[in-house]
């Protein structure tokens, strides 16, 4: 078995961009993948195209050690996002042929099922104006719709620390949301990476006592050492992780013992199998696995088959019921959060196949987030205000 054919499909959102690829074999099997950039679509398009063309036309789709040997060393530059990205397209639609040619879902190709459901968190929701009670009433319907946990960055457009005006806003934003859903609800906060180390510590102190299960990215992610002052500053677990690429990337944050929860995205990782050695690594340290998702479903369905084998998986995240929800439409069996639960998913291969003619209602719209701009949790500017 050969792939002889590679195609790229490109979905716009008003503040992602979703890119799929599918690969063609010459017995007529179609893998898919997909990965969102984070603002660099178009990059990562001549990537995958340029890495396409070099490794993935004429491989056995069953020889993923070798196509990510190409790619991580062969390449001889350094492995950065947009390596790992368009390798991992090709990889986990690479698992997807796999599964699909033995007529078995890619869950039982990653060491069979470990669990029956993968817990799930709500992304995407506040959407909303940045007000304690316009989002206290949208934690409403996250919990109407059965999520059991859910996602917020109260900060606004801060950068590297908060002014006193700021910090009481966000601290009126956490209290209202949880006196609204209540203490069987999980929070986690969003940081975005935006701290400086001690301005972390005191928004965590600030939020501590409405018992968040974890702070995310508290300080930008290229220095691991950095995150030392948030450890010794606070007990709140510490998530990160969303912005590194490869095992070496995550081994300082491991050998300091400065982060609880591993939130490496597979799409920028390089796909399945280096997930499967991250989660063993993680192991080995006691932690728990949370990976970043703000994929579409074919990413999500990727994530959730990790899930479902893989002991040390916490919970996956979710935007895709309240953020653009549409795109669930964009392919045939998209993975749905129950009673806030994703099942397991029993097709062979991922289980889903891409509409095509739901996705060409949907061309590119240069969509990006711009985190330190007032209104970005919004999600609504039009395309000519994300080029400027």
């Amino acid at each position: 078995m050969k792939i002889v054919d590679f195609e790229l499909i490109l979905v716009g959102a008003p503040w992602r961009e979703l890119l799929f690829v599918e690969l063609t074999t010459d017995d007529g099997l179609v893998g898919v993948g997909e990965c969102r950039m984070v603002n660099k679509t178009q990059t990562l398009v001549a990537g995958v195209q340029e890495l396409g063309r070099r490794y993935v036309l004429g491989l056995d789709p069953f020889d993923i050690g070798r196509l990510t040997w190409e790619i991580q060393r062969g390449e001889y530059g350094r492995p950065g996002e947009i390596a790992q990205s368009a390798l991992a397209c090709f990889e986990v639609a690479c698992h997807d042929i796999q599964g699909q040619a033995l007529g078995v879902p890619v869950w039982k190709l990653l060491g069979g099922k470990f669990r029956d459901r993968v817990p799930a968190y709500a992304n995407g929701w506040y959407q909303v104006e940045h007000t304690p009670e316009a989002i206290a009433t949208a934690a409403l319907g996250v919990v109407d719709a059965g999520y059991r946990a859910m996602k917020i960055d109260p900060f606004g457009a801060a950068n590297a620390w908060l002014e006193q005006p700021e910090r009481v806003h966000a601290a009126d934003v956490m209290g209202a949301l949880r006196r609204a859903v209540g203490d069987d609800v999980e929070l986690f906060v969003e940081m975005h990476g935006r701290f400086s180390p001690r301005e972390a510590v005191l928004a965590a102190e600030m939020l501590a006592k409405h018992r968040p299960g974890w702070i995310e990215e508290p300080t930008p992610p290229e220095n691991a050492a950095a995150l030392r002052a948030v450890r010794s500053g606070t007990n709140l677990p510490i998530a990160t992780g969303e912005r590194l690429h490869t095992l070496h990337d995550a081994r300082e944050f491991f050998d300091l013992g400065v982060v609880d929860i591993v939130q490496v995205d597979l799409t920028h990782f390089g796909g399945l199998r280096p997930m499967q050695v991250l989660a063993g690594w993680a192991d080995v340290h006691y932690l728990h696995l949370a990976p970043h998702n703000v994929c579409g479903p074919v990413g999500t369905m990727a994530a959730l088959h990790l899930g479902i084998a893989t002991p040390n998986f916490r919970i996956l995240e979710h935007f895709n019921d309240f953020a653009d929800p549409w795109v669930q439409h964009l392919v045939d069996y998209p993975p749905e959060v129950v009673e806030g639960y994703f099942q397991v998913p029993e097709r062979p291969g991922l289980g889903l196949r891409l509409d095509r003619d739901a996705c060409a209602e949907h061309p590119s719209t240069g969509g990006r987030i711009q985190l330190f701009k007032e209104g970005w949790e919004r999600r609504q500017s039009s395309p000519a205000e994300q080029h400027r």
